[in-house]
């Protein structure tokens, strides 16, 4: 069973160690794609810090990411792969960390609130399910551990979802 804790957030390796082991036993047992991205969101957005959104965009037909379960305001329901942070990243299978998202050209502004974004493509067997977007209303927000960090959140949540 699933007991959620606070995590220190001083050791930033030592906080996703610990977010990995909260995922991991959030996902252990269960294989709905659905229920462990809105989890998995859930527990980002309350533990990550400075934090406005935290959710997953899933490939659907037409080549279009298309919203999943997050936390946060309202946001951008479809995002055509190619553009924004999330279709880039998508576009390109590889995360892309935007210390300023006013400066990313082509960014789409679900929240203007938003001043930084880490999106994370979700890669299974070579084929692209989604992404992992998360906004912080902090510009400079996010650095290569927490890519590392979300990276490894993305891992755990693909092999435990059946995707």
């Amino acid at each position: 069973m699933f007991h959620l804790h606070t995590i220190d957030v001083a050791d930033k390796s030592a906080f996703y160690d610990e977010l990995a082991q909260q995922v991991r036993a959030l996902v252990a047992g269960e294989a709905d794609a659905i229920a462990n991205a809105a989890n998995a969101s859930a527990l980002m957005f309350q533990m990550m810090p400075d934090l406005n959104w935290a959710g997953f965009y899933f490939l659907r037909e037409n080549n279009e990411l298309v919203l999943g379960p997050f936390q946060g305001k309202p946001a951008c329901i479809r995002i055509p792969v190619g553009q924004g942070v999330c279709g880039t990243a998508a576009a390109r299978r590889e995360p892309v960390l935007v210390e300023d998202v006013n400066a990313f050209d082509g960014h789409i502004a679900c929240d203007a609130a938003s001043r930084s974004e880490l999106v994370v493509p979700l890669v299974k067997h070579g084929r692209l399910i989604g992404v992992i977007d998360l906004d912080s209303p902090h510009p400079g927000r996010f650095d290569a551990e927490d890519q590392a960090g979300i990276e490894a959140i993305a891992a755990i949540y693909l092999a435990a979802s059946a995707v």
